[in-house]
């Protein structure tokens, strides 16, 4: 930029901001169909994508989705792991908020760079970044060798501090001014990230973001029906089980949502 002259950019969180849901579910999903996954295990990623819809996720949740990624694409090809990036995808942009879309190209439209930030995978981040016209995507690397993951991180998780630690890094290479800068996250283990720039937004916040962002007078965006409708089944569920019939109920509205 001429003289020098720093920007403030927009960066994104994935799961719960920029799209419905976890995008790590989409990927379970494809490499279930290709054989990388088994049934029980996809319907262990079931059962916490229904989890993090309606309360997000624990730290605790967070690390451990980590490890099983890693230890399932441990000694896959990278090719291999590419090959699935349609059929990601396809589970992945229906979900994406058209809100948050317009946001972002509005940012765009005002000289603001905009970036997804995830804990994700980078290759998920770079490709979902340039399907989507963005500039670019910072996620979780893994080590390869070979042409073959090892199942091990290379380089820190993108998560918490280590989001900060990659937009610091990013702002540096590029020339970002953080406090001209707006972040977007869903969950209050994004504090760091959004305390980290001058206009911090929650998006579809978990209730200690929405606490945090009352307090602070932040701007809250508040659009996914489907985490409210999954509460309200729930309720009903629990209704429906004392007078009988339960269990046929609740299978049927998860069938529905399926």
């Amino acid at each position: 930029m001429e003289g020098g002259e720093r920007r403030g950019a927009a960066f994104f969180d994935l799961d719960k901001t920029l799209m419905e849901g976890s995008s790590a579910f989409q990927f379970a999903r494809a490499a279930h169909r290709a054989g990388m996954l088994t049934r029980r295990q996809i319907l262990r990623d079931v059962r916490a994508n229904i989890r993090f819809r309606l309360r997000g996720a624990t730290d605790e949740e967070s690390a451990g989705l980590r490890d099983r990624v890693l230890d399932a694409i441990a000694g896959t090809r990278v090719r291999d792991l590419e090959r699935l990036s349609p059929h990601v995808l396809a589970g992945i942009l229906p979900r994406v908020y058209p809100q948050m879309l317009e946001v972002a190209y509005e940012h765009q439209e005002a000289g603001r760079p905009v970036y997804i930030v995830t804990a994700a995978a980078r290759e998920l981040a770079e490709m979902l970044a340039y399907v989507l016209r963005f500039d670019g995507g910072v996620g979780t690397r893994s080590e390869i060798k070979g042409g073959v993951y090892t199942g091990r991180p290379d380089g820190p998780f993108v998560y918490r501090d280590g989001k900060v630690e990659a937009m610091r890094r990013l702002a540096a290479e590029c020339g970002i001014d953080l406090g001209a800068s707006y972040a977007y996250s869903d969950s209050a283990s994004d504090l760091p990230m959004m305390r980290a720039v001058g206009h911090p937004v929650a998006v579809n916040p978990d209730r200690e973001l929405e606490r945090v962002a009352r307090e602070e007078g932040w701007q809250i965006m508040r659009f996914d029906k489907l985490a409210r409708r999954l509460r309200l089944g729930a309720a009903a569920a629990a209704v429906a089980v004392v007078g009988g019939g339960g269990g046929y109920y609740l299978a049927a509205r998860l069938r529905d949502r399926g």
